[in-house]
């Protein structure tokens, strides 16, 4: 009996334990209980809930709200009949109900935007959420949840949102195989699955839900490396469904498309621009699409790029590919965003290439069509200057495509929080029309007025039980939804929100782990590329330290030297106005401050200028000196984060910790490997030593050339 007790008790004990652990699949929408504090002063604000309209978009936002106010409260919302004392009321200006309160400030909100406002009424006081529409009511019922989950004050709110871009964008690169183009988080979430859609459909809603919550209202199913296969009917009908999951969250859905699709899929004989046959199949092909679709979004399309096939193979235009392209849509509303990732092997300096093929276009395009620009010139790089091409492009509509997935920045093993990034590259100043010209305002619509402006980020979703495989890096997720609806938002502070939704409130804790992710993104920079490095990594799976490789496809100084142009006089690419005059690009000043080595962010110092090693910096350090210095300081970076989250034991559910320390080790080893792989092979070209007060190196240069070969089969 004795011996059945200890055994019922600890059974309890279990339970108890197994139900606080967490798996992260619920993302930063737990809901977890709050401090009783806390709970407290939201159900004294909120106690009963009136929804204005019948809409499956305001439908929706309640029944978030009811759910997530019953997880962090404990307690239900009754349905009102009318407004009274705590009454929440969701709604928009259509509605009799908020027409009736005869609220101000309302007239000339976005159609997305939403106002959260505190409201006196008969008995006390009511809480109101209004958009133009339901759309705006929906984000702005998520709105009122964040500050639930921070722990904010919500009983005199006066906020009015509106989202900076128009449309804000994930681009899944997801192959109809299921596999994932860059993707590091297991196979794709939308193709091939072995599940049907019924038994699939709560956690495709969790998707939507996490996508409304940071206001990303678009996602474009399938990778830009596209199938033709993709606009086949059969496949039609599954994007179908996800359009009429989605709808409720104000989620569309977008394809992108092979450019060759008229002659693959639809047997004809070319798929030139100019052909009549071939925009004939492209307007049959999209008034299918929106006869099933009628909120249909439109088309991504990356052409005569990395092999794919596009109007330049029947020597017409990127111009001329993109308005017919543009031109099925017109009718439906549809837009498309034409890529401008384009560089051939061959070009002097591969930087250039996008400027030169798209500033002859500026204008001539189609008022539907969006160019769709990488934010640097090369490829998503840990560090690159913004692309020229933002705030050269006055005429036509430019968007920013910023990559969520760490392509270059370790995959999903190592912590690089991109809010950091982005932001970096959002507030960099084009100079496009004098001081404060920044690549926000440039593409945001404020600078040159354009209507259609839009942000995409390259999804790091894939199928694994959390979503990104790294449970802290579904923060970059969060993030860019975040800076998409509002690019002033500053780091630390959406990555305060998202720990106290993700994990707790704990004040140590959030401290540590947000200095921990602000710090993260330099940290990789200055263990992989640091000074303006860049592309050092394996030319194919792009994961680890590389710059020995040869490239049978690419003549002999492309790769790896074509971009760190290492050699016993010194390192670094000349884009000089004495080099390839990449520099020429920007506007004045900047490209005269890039131009000079003295005035040049030491940041981006080798991405402009070739040097020799013992090149003295403003600090008087040598290059080779500085350059080896911070391959070292970003190991003691990695070193340190692991020893900080180790002293966070006990601060969150046992299992995402230990899944997170696991990490965290395997980063601090990594950046040991890279550190070393680079400072032994350039130094194997500038002779010089290593300064004395620094460690040895664990790894000799053949070591370490194996180790490549094993890391690249491993992932």
């Amino acid at each position: 009996m004795k011996k059945s007790k200890i055994g019922c008790i600890l059974g309890l004990l279990w339970i108890a334990l197994a139900a606080q652990a967490e798996s992260g699949a619920d993302l930063w929408l737990r809901y977890q209980a709050l401090p009783e504090a806390t709970a407290q002063q939201y159900t004294q604000a909120l106690k009963t809930i009136l929804i204005a309209g019948s809409d499956e978009l305001q439908q929706a936002a309640g029944n978030e709200v009811q759910k997530g106010f019953r997880g962090l409260t404990g307690q239900n919302l009754s349905a009102a009949r009318r407004i009274g004392d705590g009454t929440l009321v969701i709604g928009t200006t259509e509605d009799r109900v908020i027409a009736d309160l005869k609220l101000d400030g309302l007239d000339d909100l976005d159609e997305e935007g939403y106002v959260l406002r505190t409201v006196a009424v008969r008995g006390g006081k009511a809480t109101v959420v209004v958009g133009t529409t339901s759309a705006g009511a929906l984000y702005g019922s998520f709105d009122l949840l964040r500050r639930m989950q921070s722990g904010a004050a919500i009983d005199a709110l006066d906020v009015r949102e509106e989202p900076a871009f128009r449309l804000r964008l994930l681009n899944h690169w997801d192959n109809l195989n299921g596999s994932v183009e860059r993707g590091y988080a297991g196979h794709s979430i939308f193709w091939n699955r072995e599940e049907s859609f019924e038994e699939l459909k709560a956690h495709y809603l969790t998707y939507a839900r996490a996508n409304a919550s940071v206001g990303i209202n678009g996602t474009v199913l399938n990778n830009v490396n596209a199938s033709p296969e993709v606009l086949s009917a059969d496949y039609l009908q599954q994007v179908r469904q996800f359009a009429d999951l989605f709808r409720p969250y104000n989620l569309k859905v977008y394809l992108s498309v092979n450019f060759a699709s008229p002659a693959v899929l639809g047997g004809l004989e070319n798929s030139d621009p100019m052909n009549e046959e071939v925009q004939q199949w492209w307007k049959d092909k999209a008034d299918e699409i929106y006869s099933m679709i009628p909120d249909f979004g439109g088309f991504l399309v990356k052409a005569n790029s990395e092999g794919q096939p596009g109007p330049m193979d029947y020597g017409r235009t990127h111009q001329d590919g993109a308005n017919m392209l543009a031109r099925a849509l017109q009718s439906h509303n549809g837009v498309v965003m034409w890529r401008a990732f384009v560089y051939e092997p061959d070009n002097d300096d591969r930087a250039k290439q996008a400027y030169m093929e798209f500033m002859p276009f500026d204008g001539k395009f189609e008022d539907n069509v969006v160019v769709q620009v990488k934010n640097g010139p090369i490829d998503f790089q840990p560090r690159e200057p913004f692309s020229p091409l933002f705030g050269a492009m006055q005429k036509s509509p430019v968007m920013l495509e910023f990559q969520i997935t760490q392509e270059y920045l370790g995959h999903s093993t190592h912590l690089a929080y991109l809010s950091t990034l982005w932001k970096e590259v959002l507030d960099a100043d084009t100079w496009a029309k004098g001081p404060g010209s920044t690549v926000a305002k440039a593409t945001d619509g404020s600078l040159f007025g354009q209507k259609l402006t839009a942000i995409a980020g390259v999804a790091n979703i894939g199928r694994v039980e959390n979503w990104t495989s790294h449970h802290l890096i579904q923060s970059n997720w969060y993030a860019f939804g975040r800076l998409a609806w509002d690019h002033q938002l500053s780091s630390d502070g959406i990555a305060n929100e998202w720990i106290k939704m993700t994990f707790n409130h704990d004040p140590s804790f959030v401290s540590t782990l947000s200095d921990l992710m602000m710090r993260s993104r330099e940290a990789v920079v200055d263990y992989m590329t640091p000074l303006g490095l860049h592309h050092l990594m394996g030319w194919d799976h792009h994961y680890g330290p590389e710059p020995w490789t040869d490239h049978e496809w690419a003549r002999e100084d492309w790769l790896p030297r074509y971009y760190h142009r290492a050699s016993e006089d010194g390192i670094g690419f000349d884009r000089s106005s004495s080099g390839s005059d990449a520099v020429s690009q920007y506007f004045s000043p900047l490209k005269e401050i890039y131009n000079n080595p003295a005035t040049c962010p030491e940041n981006l110092l080798l991405w402009f200028h070739h040097l020799p090693w013992d090149y003295r910096l403003q600090n008087g350090h040598t290059l080779w000196d500085a350059l080896v210095y911070r391959y070292y300081h970003g190991v003691e970076e990695a070193r340190y984060f692991q020893q900080a989250w180790d002293r966070l034991e006990g601060s969150i559910d046992e299992p995402r910790f230990r899944d997170i320390q696991y990490t965290f080790k395997v980063q601090t080893r990594e950046a040991i490997w890279w550190r070393d792989a680079l400072v032994l092979y350039f130094q194997t070209y500038s002779g010089l030593p290593i300064p004395a007060e620094l460690e040895r190196p664990i790894h000799d240069l053949d070591e370490l050339k194996e180790l490549q070969f094993d890391k690249k089969h491993h992932n």
